[in-house]
């Protein structure tokens, strides 16, 4: 639980703080695009053209481009460390950079000016807002420079030639395309990045949650343990003198047995409470170990009393499969699956109790003939203190605590109910949940 406060508080940060960190990898791979798309663009144009721009500058300026490139992939400790500042100098960088290209290029009547968009919308997306309006700044000087500072091209000077499509004009559509793909691939990537990181805290405030309940319903039962022992002692010694008075009377005898029963679900609460104690001080919860599913079954079916054991049937299909487990935790848990099939089961009808491994999973299926759940419940049937039974018959915790224990191992419980056909609950758990032999036990 402290490790999750720890990732909430600390290594998760809101989401522009990790929006750097999520878009440095995408710029560095963003930027060997650009290279290699402007190179092909300046050789396609000069060629198709025949603008006359001094290529061996223009180029030398995109090598320049791919050498930042490199010494920023080759030093990811530093970036990742200070991933703002990092941001920041690469599309100050960027944007000095093509601004050159620009002045090489024909200046302000270069389509490609568009281009200056695409660092100032992604600065807007991943850095704070001092970079963001100082990268604004920049660019606006830097474009406004370009207008006295250029080598003109004849060829971008108009918008039309006397036959087709100008070099302006075919340069304008381009460059919107290039500018419009450049700033849909990489908000897109980065938001989704920020959309991955935010449901990833939602899970661990979710978790911090489920925790908290826990919490509070250990220090619950400690508290019923302490409380219960004093009524329960009581509880005995009365049925003691019950079951000695009936003794002393002639017709006596079913009250000499109901004292007795008295006397044995008396001893079997105090069992349930000193386990409630141990397990409770023990925050680790118990060690895995090596058990045969069909010892597992057979040691749940004999926690109930011989009356609701003639309806439990179950269905081993390898009865010298085995798992790794938690075996008294487990026992407790599929025994609470039990009592929820029992007290919904049809009259006379049988419970069926399913163990069986399949590949890296053990799988145990509880089956009633019920009347089945709504949509409505069967959404919230394991939601904590939810329950449909009569009040005193259940507090709607078995299935929360089966499915906390189930997601704890890295399992999950899940549930399948057709209304007036029963109900199935399908706990999977992972064969080895220690990392010891699970062939031990064969």
């Amino acid at each position: 639980m402290d490790s999750v406060h720890q990732k909430l508080s600390g290594e998760v940060s809101p989401s522009r703080d990790l929006a750097p960190n999520l878009a440095l990898p995408w710029v560095v791979r963003l930027r060997y695009g650009i290279v290699g798309g402007e190179a092909a663009i300046l050789l396609g144009m000069t060629a198709a053209f025949h603008l006359g721009i001094p290529l061996f500058w223009t180029l030398a300026t995109l090598a320049m481009v791919l050498a930042s490139n490199l010494f920023l992939a080759r030093k990811p400790a530093f970036s990742m460390a200070f991933p703002q500042q990092t941001l920041g100098a690469v599309f100050v960088l960027d944007t000095l950079f093509l601004t050159v290209l620009l002045g090489l290029t024909g200046g302000p009547a270069n389509p490609f000016s568009l281009l200056y968009l695409v660092q100032i919308t992604i600065s807007a997306v991943v850095l704070a807002k001092v970079w963001r309006w100082a990268l604004a700044a920049l660019s606006t000087v830097c474009f406004g420079l370009l207008f006295p500072l250029h080598l003109p091209v004849p060829a971008f000077e108009g918008h039309h030639a006397a036959e087709g499509l100008s070099p302006h004009l075919v340069g304008m559509w381009v460059a919107f395309i290039v500018a419009a793909g450049l700033i849909t691939f990489f908000t897109g990537k980065v938001s989704d990045e920020l959309r991955d990181r935010e449901h990833e805290v939602l899970t661990l405030q979710e978790k911090v949650s489920k925790n908290e309940r826990l919490a509070s319903l250990a220090t619950l039962a400690a508290g019923a343990a302490h409380e219960l022992g004093t009524p329960l002692g009581t509880i005995a010694i009365v049925s003691r003198e019950l079951e000695r008075y009936a003794a002393t009377l002639a017709d006596g005898g079913e009250m000499r047995e109901d004292a007795r029963l008295i006397r044995a679900e008396v001893e079997r609460c105090r069992l349930i409470l000193e386990r409630m104690s141990a397990e409770g001080a023990e925050p680790v919860g118990e060690a895995p170990r090596s058990v045969r599913l069909a010892d597992l079954v057979v040691r749940t079916v004999e926690q109930f009393p011989d009356p609701q054991r003639a309806f439990i049937r179950p269905d081993i299909p390898d009865e010298q499969a085995g798992a790794v487990l938690p075996v008294e935790a487990m026992i407790q848990s599929l025994a609470a699956l039990i009592k929820n099939a029992l007290d919904a089961n049809a009259e006379n009808e049988n419970v069926v109790v399913r163990a069986a491994r399949e590949g890296s999973q053990v799988v145990f299926m509880v089956a009633d003939s019920g009347q089945g759940m709504p949509e409505a419940v069967l959404r919230r049937v394991a939601e904590p203190f939810f329950t449909t039974k009569e009040a005193g018959k259940g507090m709607g915790l078995g299935t929360f605590l089966v499915r906390t224990f189930a997601e704890r191992l890295g399992g999950d419980l899940s549930f399948e109910s057709v209304p007036g056909k029963g109900t199935t609950a399908t706990l999977h758990l992972p064969v080895n949940s220690s990392g010891e032999d699970v062939y031990a036990v064969v």
